[in-house]
């Protein structure tokens, strides 16, 4: 594989020659706890009285002193391994497995390290350090420096252990909680605190074989989060952020604080549905196939989209609609289709649905859950596509008494994730929130949706007599009548019709907005026209921000590329897939069509017409609650003075 230009490859070499470091902390180590409170006392006990006790690692890091007053047994990672099977003489694969991959993550962890010193220059202060020539004037630094090489450093560890590992796990999960001892004075300090806490959970996971490789997984995920928390805050991480660290023995790109995944992707079990059996929905069903299209010509080199770069892909959508209007046909449809696609490519292809089952009581599992499912979605060496059905009853909105702590955590997780100041869209994903009921979900989760999907399902005759016809199957023989089956669903005429018809709007409150400023002003056929539409919106629904014209000029973007790619590009992939990124972005460029007036105004009457929607929903539904609050209330009053007679 060829590195793109922010990469770096880690030789085996550079890797191969932390394998003695690595080795002695996997074999022994003193570590006195600062922060976390010891599991467990006893010290991994002895395989036979024939295996003595290994030497205790202690830092040769040239430049830094490391005293410690831990306890004479220290922490012995192999021999706590080996004992997870006491019955055995010989290490069982999994105890093997374990014992390779802890110490192949940990000198990976040091081969960055060492790089992101060299970049940022702290190698040559270590060794100022070390010689006692260290000016004042560099003590600060110094100290910022040895911070984010141990936040590096970690975070490397834990990600290649988890990836490492991954390919092991299997159906037991462990459950660690948070991780305590995360220490940043320095690199090595840093890695003798993680291992001294993962030897406690090894500890606690006592003869249990099967969980040994889930405990370092889950150990390596809850590291990884906390140290991504940390770094927040620090600073001098600039080195380890902007550079991705390639290790091709394992596949591996460490890319900042991103995790990273195996490529692998997802079976799929779900009943695919072809899009001559979506009738009606013409606009959700056009974009819906567009878009499916769109996420393929993802570059796995480049680790980018060209439509993402253009500013004409679909990172979330909304599909919204009554029950039974056909939103899960609408995933079933897309998600067939990505999966073809990929099939043919030889891509990997990851679906994933966030449902209730993630919401969990345990106080900040959920938000666990659903950054998992984010991560499993973007991770940039799959195509992925992920969905929240029933969204209202998943994601709780703010400052709603009935939603659960566990849904709180769920929106919070999505609102960073889809539009957060760390979200980058590359174009290999995308993510569609489905719900019944979009007034319930919370008012900025719902605009981070930067398009929306109308699923009404069949609206006009023609669409009814087609799905009856379609869901009768052929196993009769009542003739069809006076009726061109399927005409109507020629997806190209049906929505151009659709567009049509957003040239106004259709919710009665925009109507009265968008006539009363075209009386003022006339057509809307400029930009200060058209600002002066949405600053009229904005003063009839004050939730019309800022956001809401990001949203609406990205879905002018996308008419901008209101095309499909061909069919034979997905059937033969050396037609397009397979080329050059730059070669890809050019044929797009080639394709697109300009800008028109008619198009800005469809889309802000579109998601206009979706705001005052929802609106007008949440706001009818609040008032029929509180009309029936206060009739509780005066039912109760009445009770209570008739108890007083």
């Amino acid at each position: 594989m060829s590195l793109s230009s922010d990469q770096m490859e880690l030789r085996e070499d550079d890797i191969r020659k932390h394998y003695a470091a690595a080795a002695e902390m996997v074999l022994g180590f003193d570590h006195t706890p600062r922060i976390a409170k010891p599991k467990v006392d006893a010290p991994a006990p002895e395989r036979s009285s024939g295996i003595g006790t290994r030497r205790r690692f202690r830092s040769t890091t040239p430049g830094l002193v490391t005293r410690s007053t831990a306890r004479p047994e220290g922490v012995r990672l192999l021999e706590r391994v080996e004992s997870v099977d006491q019955d055995d003489p010989l290490m069982s694969p999994q105890q093997a497995t374990a014992v390779q991959s802890l110490r192949r993550a940990v000198a990976i962890a040091l081969a960055v390290g060492e790089a992101v010193s060299d970049q940022t220059g702290l190698t040559s202060l270590k060794r100022e350090n070390l010689e006692g020539a260290l000016a004042a004037d560099k003590k600060q630094g110094f100290s910022e420096l040895l911070t984010a090489d141990a936040l590096a450093t970690l975070y490397s560890f834990a990600n290649a252990l988890a990836f490492l590992v991954s390919p092991h796990v299997g159906e037991v999960s462990a459950e660690i909680g948070d991780v305590e001892e995360v220490l940043t004075d320095n690199a090595p300090l840093a890695l003798h605190g993680a291992l001294w806490e993962l030897d406690q959970h090894l500890a606690l996971a006592g003869d249990d074989e099967t969980r040994l490789i889930a405990t370092l997984a889950a150990f390596a995920e809850q590291l990884m989060e906390k140290v991504t928390l940390r770094a927040q805050n620090a600073g001098r991480l600039e080195a380890f952020h902007n550079t991705s660290y390639r290790v091709e023995a394992d596949d591996l790109t460490i890319n900042g604080f991103t995790p990273a995944r195996k490529g692998k992707g997802s079976a799929l079990t779900m009943s695919f549905k072809k899009p001559n059996e979506v009738v009606g929905n013409h606009i959700a069903k056009y974009q819906a196939m567009k878009l499916a299209k769109m996420v393929m010509a993802y570059d796995f080199d480049r680790k980018l989209n060209p439509f993402a770069e253009l500013g004409g892909f679909i990172f979330t959508f909304m599909g919204d609609g009554k029950p039974g209007t056909g939103k899960t046909t609408l995933i079933q449809m897309m998600a067939g289709l990505i999966n073809d696609y990929c099939q043919v490519a030889s891509y990997p292809f990851r679906y994933q649905n966030l449902s209730t089952d993630n919401i969990d009581s345990y106080q900040g599992k959920s938000g666990q859950n659903a950054k998992a499912f984010i991560n499993s979605i973007i991770d940039p060496n799959v195509i992925g596509f992920g969905t929240i059905d029933d969204i209202d009853q998943l994601a709780g909105k703010r400052g709603d008494r009935q939603s659960s702590a566990g849904q709180l955590e769920i929106t919070a997780v999505l609102m960073e994730s889809f539009a957060g100041a760390n979200t980058v869209v590359r174009g290999n994903c995308t993510f569609g929130m489905f719900s019944n009921y979009p007034e319930n979900v919370d008012d900025a989760l719902r605009q981070r949706a930067g398009a929306r999907f109308l699923v009404d399902g069949p609206q006009t005759r023609d669409d009814y007599i087609d799905i009856l016809s379609l869901l009768m199957g052929k196993n009769h023989d009542i003739p069809v009548g006076d009726h061109d089956l399927f005409a109507a669903q020629e997806i190209k005429k049906a929505v151009a019709a659709s567009f049509d018809s957003h040239a106004r709007p259709q919710e009665t409150g925009l109507v009265q907005v968008f006539d009363a400023v075209q009386g003022r002003i006339g057509a809307l056929d400029t930009i200060a026209k058209l600002g002066a539409y949405l600053k009229a919106i904005q003063e009839a629904d004050d939730r019309f921000t800022g956001r809401a014209i990001k949203n609406i000029t990205d879905a002018v973007k996308v008419r901008a590329m209101d095309f499909e790619l061909p069919d034979e590009w997905m059937e033969n992939p050396d037609l397009f897939l397979f080329k050059p990124y730059d070669e890809k972005l050019t044929m797009i460029k080639d394709m697109r069509q300009p800008i028109t007036v008619e198009m800005v105004v469809q889309e802000i009457n579109r998601y206009a017409d979706s705001e005052f929607r929802y609106a007008d929903k949440s706001d009818e539904v609040a008032v029929e609650n509180m009309v029936r609050d206060f009739g509780r209330q005066e039912e109760a009053k009445r009770r209570y003075l008739d108890g007083k007679a």
